[in-house]
């Protein structure tokens, strides 16, 4: 029988990576303290390729930190990608705030040894980790330590408040501009909404406001599947029946959430903790409708594309696991982050080849649009296949092109806009707005993993 550090190098082999190896004892749980130092310690041993910066902080007063890693730390580049992997959202789910916290390790170390796979991937893509969204109910989880853990301790904040149930419910406010004809993208804020979150989903909601991101997950555990959105059901709740919930982008979502599930070592074959999902994949509606979730406030609030990656069985595994566990998701890691550079990207400019911001590209059968980033660069992500595109911005007049897409990198197809002559008056759909509020009645949620 071959030992755990035998299947380890293995599986660096097949993985096609020249993982700097670590033996399985190496692995361990990170308390607070100990996982900031160790994001400090990536962050000094590569210096010139990543950053560190607090997002905000707990309601026990944690730094939410991010580690990003790109050519030019701290800097957004035209035409570079912006993806964030968020773990640690419930506290007693622990596996993705170590797996990230290997991840940010791993990075460094094969940077440094001139790993071309892993160096293209940082020099042409800025990447955000934070490893724990909740630190205060990770401590409370921890004191009872793997061997003990409840279902439910340690889920919620300091409060008790559960953060993936505690986003705006924009969901309501979609499924009614569906029926309308609304707006199809960066749905409006209810009033006053900053007072009805907890710090912590603040915080990441400002993060998502200053960055564009384009491509994300959030890592939970309870389970082992790649979770898509709509996590809320379109239908009322009947006891016993769930509903598929898809999204104008079911089918890049359906190819994300496969991509990370096939490049897992045992997610795709579906039986795993008792459960059933076929390819390692579920609709979140169809599993069971959530309310106030993170991926679907992306969606609809953001540019930003994300699936929750449900990642084991135990929510708290013990430190012997990590090791299997790290080696299992490793390969699935970086594959998704790579998910970025498919579609199309481009920049939108005005006659004198200034850019323009907050350009509304739209991609005719896809009802959902997404928007040009401060410095006029735009990113949307897509299927191979030809496409009819329109950019359209206040102001100007709108201009359509046709565009075919490939399996490979992303597209790119630049925008010109002329000035919109005096005296039209152009209707552009979907342009986002600042203001607005939703006061749908929203029902009791499942709680269940996610």
């Amino acid at each position: 029988m071959l030992s755990s550090s035998s299947l380890i190098w293995i599986g660096a082999l097949l993985l096609g990576l020249e993982a700097s190896l670590t033996r399985a004892s190496d692995f361990q749980h990170h308390a607070y303290e100990e996982m900031v130092r160790a994001l400090f310690a990536v962050q000094s041993d590569c210096p010139y390729i990543t950053r560190i910066y607090s997002i905000g902080r707990s309601v026990e007063g944690r730094h939410l930190y991010v580690l990003e890693f790109s050519d030019n730390p701290g800097i957004h580049e035209a035409l570079e990608p912006e993806f964030k992997y968020v773990g640690n959202m419930h506290g007693n789910e622990v596996l993705g705030r170590e797996l990230l916290i290997n991840l940010a390790q791993f990075l460094c170390e094969e940077y440094r040894a001139g790993n071309e796979r892993i160096t293209h991937l940082i020099h042409d893509t800025r990447i955000h980790i934070l490893p724990s969204m909740n630190p205060d109910g990770y401590e409370v989880a921890a004191r009872q330590g793997p061997e003990f853990n409840g279902y439910l301790v340690g889920r919620g904040n300091s409060k008790e408040m559960d953060l993936n149930r505690n986003f705006p419910d924009l969901n309501a406010l979609m499924y009614y501009y569906e029926k309308h004809n609304g707006q199809n993208h960066h749905l409006p804020l209810p009033d006053n909404w900053e007072l009805q979150v907890e710090p912590e989903t603040l915080a990441v909601i400002k993060w998502m406001q200053n960055y564009n991101f384009v491509l994300s997950a959030n890592l939970h555990g309870g389970a082992v599947v790649a979770n898509y959105p709509f996590d809320r059901s379109r239908e009322p709740r009947i006891r016993g029946k769930t509903t598929y919930s898809a999204t104008p982008d079911d089918k890049i979502f359906r190819k994300l959430a496969k991509t990370y599930s096939y490049a897992h070592s045992w997610m795709h074959k579906g039986w795993n903790c008792g459960d059933y999902f076929d390819e390692g994949i579920t609709n979140g509606a169809s599993w069971y409708s959530l309310s106030k979730g993170m991926q679907d406030f992306n969606y609809l609030h953001t540019n930003c594309f994300e699936i929750t990656l449900e990642l084991s069985c135990d929510k708290f595994p013990p430190a012997t696991a990590l090791a299997s566990e790290w080696l299992a998701n490793r390969e699935a890691l970086v594959s998704y982050m790579e998910q970025v550079h498919h579609g199309i990207k481009g920049m939108v400019y005005d006659e004198n080849n200034n850019p323009i911001s907050n350009a509304v590209i739209s991609v005719a059968g896809i009802n959902h649009d997404i928007t040009s980033g401060t410095d006029g660069d735009y990113f949307r992500l897509l299927l191979p296949g030809t496409y009819t595109v329109t950019a359209s911005a206040l102001g100007y007049q709108p201009f359509t092109s046709m565009v075919t897409v490939g399996p490979a990198e992303a597209v790119q197809l630049h925008f010109y806009l002329k000035v919109q002559p005096k005296g039209t008056n152009l209707n552009i759909k979907g342009y986002p707005n600042k203001k607005g509020s939703s006061t749908a009645k929203i029902p009791p949620t499942n709680l269940g993993p996610r």
